[in-house]
């Protein structure tokens, strides 16, 4: 790996300025340019050409997708970026539709991902306590994981053929955050999936 695709999928709103998630943007250019990756970086308040970003994403060897999580998903902006990025990439840049056809019902729904030696990464800030998942006692997420949480996205990036490296989560980050620790975490983990290139 070598090409890096940075999405910022941060929406402003009043309480939540996107600081944090800039931040952590920042961190990870730094980081990997440091290493010898070549970056590209989109954010959902800058305007996008829809065509340049399926480019990007057929030029990246791994994407880092950088985003809070707003009301249990992301927040509207990527949501309308997948709806228009990722739709017109169906015609074979990132799959080739849904990969059944007509003449062959064998085909399994999703496997016609054109992106299969790809990877990507979920970074995501929660106001939810790392407490709160993996512990059928907790009622709320009644012991699922971030990972269950973010299914549909995993089966976005899935039906392009990708696969995943290992989700980054900050808890907590409203009532209870440790942000130098989740930065020292977050740079831990970034060397740990993107080793210094040779």
């Amino acid at each position: 790996m070598k090409n890096i695709f940075i999405i910022n999928a941060h929406e402003f709103y009043p309480i939540a300025k996107g600081k944090l998630n800039q931040a952590l943007v920042d961190r990870a250019q730094a980081n990997l340019k440091n290493k010898g990756y070549e970056l590209q970086i989109t954010t959902m308040k800058d305007e996008y050409d829809v065509n340049q970003e399926v480019e990007k994403h057929v030029w990246a060897d791994a994407i880092i997708l950088q985003s809070p999580v707003n009301w249990m998903g992301f927040p509207w902006s990527f949501k309308r970026y997948m709806d228009y990025v990722y739709s017109a990439g169906l015609t074979g840049q990132l799959c080739d539709g849904d990969g059944r056809t007509r003449n062959d019902p064998s085909k399994q729904y999703g496997s016609g991902g054109t992106l299969t030696d790809k990877k990507y990464m979920l970074s995501l800030t929660f106001n939810a306590p790392e407490e709160a998942f993996n512990d059928p006692s907790q009622e709320f997420f009644a012991g699922k994981s971030v990972d269950d949480l973010f299914f549909p996205a995993h089966l976005n990036f899935r039906f392009f053929g990708m696969s995943p490296l290992e989700t980054f989560v900050c808890y907590d980050v409203m009532k209870n955050p440790n942000v130098e620790k989740d930065f020292i975490r977050f740079e831990e983990h970034l060397d740990k999936l993107f080793p210094t290139l040779a």
